[in-house]
């Protein structure tokens, strides 16, 4: 990631499909002249004068050959699927609440994948106005990739990319569906966050939806968002003031983990914490909903 446009995560695909051509050595070539061999790799972890070497950059080149599969999945709890018996209603309801464009279909549970479906393959097809007839998805599902967790993700991109792959199931030992990844994903390694044209301006840390409904980034210092909504959010008996200085902080501090994506988190003051986006490591994007004084 299942499971929205972004990215994603990140996302499990929000990309339209690139018919690359021709060029499926183009990351193992690169591998070959940027990665050091085993004796420079081995010297890598010191310096000459005997100081430690650097820690190695977040992202990177050097991340095809050191991260593996196991490493940037999406977890199975958090993958977005549909079964193939879907209707189109409630396809469509999917799409809309998940903003994924990639989903991927399973016979009657996630250990028994049959495929993936493309948004834009729905949309030529069957368009969004239907009567809640039941799709045929059997005429629509496009192959995936079945992958261990154990595999580099340099040799996943490669084979991503010669078979035209934007999603990959990760298989167990004993062959069930462990996580999902996308080329997205595995890119990200190496340039960082892919943002898109449906992520939040930058520059903007929230957007009020309407009434009572704001859209926020992460990483928004809680103390300017009370400010904007006039209520305290940090003197709960959960949470430790000195501890907590973004949105995405609090929420963690209330749930005790990384909630997953869908998931919502209730505050003490009666705020409600969608979470919008997020990635097995951090929360991206939170939906807030702060009661009305007659819900008081």
């Amino acid at each position: 990631m299942d499971g929205s446009d972004d990215s994603s995560s990140a996302a499990q695909g929000a990309r339209e499909d690139s018919p690359h051509q021709g060029d499926g050595g183009l990351w193992r070539r690169l591998l070959d002249v940027l990665s050091p061999a085993a004796g420079e790799e081995d010297g890598a972890e010191a310096h000459a004068n005997g100081t430690p070497a650097e820690r190695p950059q977040k992202h990177g080149l050097i991340n095809l050959r050191r991260l593996r599969v196991e490493d940037v999945a999406i977890p199975k709890a958090e993958i977005v699927a549909i079964p193939d018996t879907i209707s189109r209603d409630e396809l469509v309801q999917v799409f809309r609440e998940s903003g994924l464009t990639r989903l991927p279909v399973y016979h009657g549970t996630l250990d028994t994948p049959v495929g993936m479906l493309h948004l834009k393959d729905f949309a030529l097809r069957h368009g969004f106005n239907g009567d809640g007839q039941t799709v045929d998805l059997e005429a629509l599902l496009r192959p995936l990739l079945y992958v261990p967790p154990s595999m580099p993700i340099g040799v996943l991109l490669t084979k991503m990319q010669t078979e035209r792959r934007h999603m990959a199931l990760v298989i167990d030992e004993y062959g069930g569906v462990d996580g999902l990844l996308t080329i997205e994903d595995l890119i990200e390694q190496v340039v960082g966050e892919i943002e898109d044209e449906h992520d939040t301006d930058e520059d903007s840390l929230w957007v009020r939806e309407k009434a009572g409904c704001y859209l926020a980034q992460a990483r928004t210092p809680v103390e300017e968002f009370e400010q904007e909504l006039g209520i305290s959010l940090s003197e709960a008996e959960e949470i430790d003031p000195e501890e907590v200085d973004t949105l995405g902080g609090l929420v963690f501090m209330l749930s005790g983990r990384v909630p997953a994506r869908g998931e919502v988190v209730q505050h003490p003051a009666g705020v409600e914490f969608e979470v919008v986006d997020a990635d097995p490591r951090r929360i991206k994007r939170l939906r807030v909903r702060v009661p009305s004084p007659s819900d008081a």
